[in-house]
C-alpha cells in the first residue's frame, strides 16, 4: 500500500491505503480501537452524563449562593456591618466562606 500524509496545523497524521481492504475491519487497523469503549459510552449514555452534570452544577450552584446568603444574614443578625455598607465581617464567617468554595 501506499502511505500518505496529511497536515493540519499542530497535527500531522500518516494513512496507509490499502487496495481491496474490507471496511468493517479497517476500524481495527487504524489505531483507533483503543478509544472504542469511549466512543461506545458516549453514543450510549451521553445525554444521560451531560443531564447528570447539569443538574449537579445548578445544585453546587444554588447551594453556594444559599450558603453565602446565611453567612450574610448571620452577620446581620449579631449586629455587624452589612457588606453594602462597607463591612467586611463576612469575611470570618466559616459559613461563607463554605459558600464561596462551594
Amino acid at each position: 500500500g501506499s502511505l500518505l500524509t496529511l497536515s493540519c496545523l499542530s497535527h500531522r497524521v500518516v494513512c496507509q491505503v490499502i487496495g481491496n481492504a474490507d471496511p468493517a475491519d479497517s476500524a481495527q487497523d487504524n489505531g483507533t480501537s483503543d478509544n472504542f469503549w469511549i466512543t461506545h459510552l458516549e453514543s450510549n449514555y451521553g445525554f444521560y452524563i451531560g443531564l447528570g452534570l447539569a443538574v449537579f452544577s445548578s445544585f453546587l450552584i444554588g447551594s453556594s449562593v444559599i450558603l453565602k446568603k446565611k453567612g450574610l444574614l448571620r452577620l446581620v443578625e449579631k449586629g455587624g456591618t452589612r457588606a453594602g455598607d462597607g463591612g467586611h465581617g463576612y469575611l470570618k464567617d466559616w459559613l461563607w466562606w463554605a459558600g464561596l468554595l462551594t
